[in-house]
């Protein structure tokens, strides 16, 4: 069967460190070469292909939204988020494009109406989460954005905070700074607990380029925006004797990659989840903040790499979605799964003992890569989304994919949207709408039926 989308290369970290191939290992750093290897042997999908059935089957694309460079250097999208009818993209370029903001009064019309988080030259602002917050020191919608080098040991990364309640006018309020040694801060999450606001952030590979004096999952409030005040962080070596700051060795003694790579909480800001890679998504409570307690965690069997990149939770938080991004599995473990990384689904009604009860993996993602073959296309899974019982997927080219989880044990693909040429990086769902960054080619707005009411 032809394939519907193809596209050749590799994520911006596709580095090599010794023994371990991961799309976001950072020991080597990052020299920019990575819009190179996109381009390189890239095939074009020349048709945009959208499907969908039960509550998805009228999906129609209402706008395209070109991405044009800034300053004459061209960027590509990363993460998106939406707020109060406002679309929030962050971008990859190494002169700090930050986030930028479109008005979606009309979702088929969408108007940029400023930028922000790009006053930072020498780094790239990848993840955007805003939250309306209300402290003693701080009332409206809070913006934070990851910041990380773009080259290594040129600059400082870390986490920005705006304030956004007036989206045309964003201001700045803090700034979070990680030392040179340290790429910066990944992806992150805000939550509140009652007048207090909590800020978690995955810093890969920090433990390792400090010496352990800071930690990969940190923990900061963020009451005051103004003044980031760092009150947890976590050392693995706690759960893994044998951690070294970039690996371990399972009960298999197979050795493993591990770094946090992203971090969600609760709808009630109890409890935080964070994908650590092979060490797998490890569960903490965080009823006080300054004393989490490790709860569980998910890990993979001796054919699973592992690679837990990111998570959502579903059916009140009895559900755990765990997204694994594999492009190439590790050649130098043989006994791996050759497939590209797909969605494993848990039952985490008992937080110390999540139990897997399903999985899903799209059509292209199942096939089967040889060793030293390189792959037309990239079909790893990447984020997940949820609204109801639906599972909103970005998936590289594969674009987005639409899942019913009405029961998680049997996920059914309910709907597809690949656009051409796709290269979707984060998604996004909003009331009626749904929201693609893609890459190559910008902001995609995708309606679910036929009403136009977005606000």
């Amino acid at each position: 069967m032809k394939k519907a989308s193809i596209l050749a290369g590799t994520l911006c970290f596709m580095l090599i460190a010794p023994s371990f191939i991961s799309a976001h290992d950072e020991l080597g750093g990052n020299d920019g070469k990575w819009q190179e290897e996109i381009e390189e042997g890239r095939e074009i999908n020349t048709v945009t292909t959208i499907t969908g059935s039960k509550n998805l089957k009228n999906l129609v694309e209402v706008a395209d939204v070109p991405w044009d460079g800034l300053d004459g250097v061209n960027n590509r999208t990363a993460d998106l988020y939406a707020h109060k009818g406002f679309a929030y993209v962050a971008t990859k370029a190494h002169n700090a494009s930050g986030v930028r903001v479109f008005d979606l009064k009309d979702p088929s019309n969408p108007i940029e109406v400023s930028a922000f988080a790009d006053d930072l030259p020498g780094t790239w602002q990848e993840k955007v989460v805003v939250k309306s917050v209300n402290t003693p020191y701080f009332k409206g919608d809070l913006a934070a954005v990851s910041v990380q080098q773009w080259s290594r040991n040129t600059v400082g990364g870390g986490t920005l905070l705006y304030d956004v309640s007036d989206p045309l006018n964003p201001k700045k309020l803090g700034y979070w700074e990680l030392p040179e040694s340290v790429t910066g801060t990944h992806e992150l999450y805000l939550t509140t607990q009652g007048n207090r606001t909590l800020l978690l952030t995955a810093n890969p590979n920090a433990n390792h380029f400090t010496g352990g004096e800071y930690q990969d999952f940190t923990i900061l409030d963020v009451t005051n925006p103004a003044s980031p005040e760092v009150i947890f962080e976590w050392d693995p070596a706690e759960l893994e004797e044998t951690y070294t700051g970039v690996s371990f060795k399972d009960k298999n003694d197979v050795t493993r990659r591990s770094f946090a790579h992203s971090v969600i909480t609760d709808t009630t800001g109890k409890f935080a989840y964070v994908s650590f890679w092979d060490m797998g998504t490890l569960i903490f409570d965080i009823s006080t903040p300054e004393e989490p307690e490790f709860v569980g965690r998910t890990s993979f069997e001796r054919n699973v790499q592992g690679a837990a990149h990111s998570a959502a939770l579903a059916k009140g938080g009895t559900i755990l979605i765990e997204n694994r991004e594999v492009f190439n599995p590790d050649p130098a473990d043989p006994e791996f799964e050759r497939g590209w990384g797909y969605v494993r689904i848990y039952d985490i009604k008992d937080k110390s003992n999540p139990v897997l009860i399903g999985d899903y993996r799209s059509f292209n993602s199942v096939e089967q890569i040889k060793p030293g073959e390189r792959a037309a296309g990239r079909y790893t899974v990447h984020d997940p989304k949820i609204l109801g019982n639906t599972l909103y997927l970005s998936h590289y080219s594969d674009g987005v994919k639409m899942v019913d989880i009405t029961d998680p044990s049997k996920p059914e693909e309910i709907g597809s949207y690949v656009p051409e040429n796709a290269d979707i990086w984060g998604v996004f769902v909003d009331r009626n709408y749904i929201l693609a960054s893609d890459m190559q080619s910008g902001l995609k707005v995708i309606q679910k039926n036929n009403s136009r009411t977005f606000r």
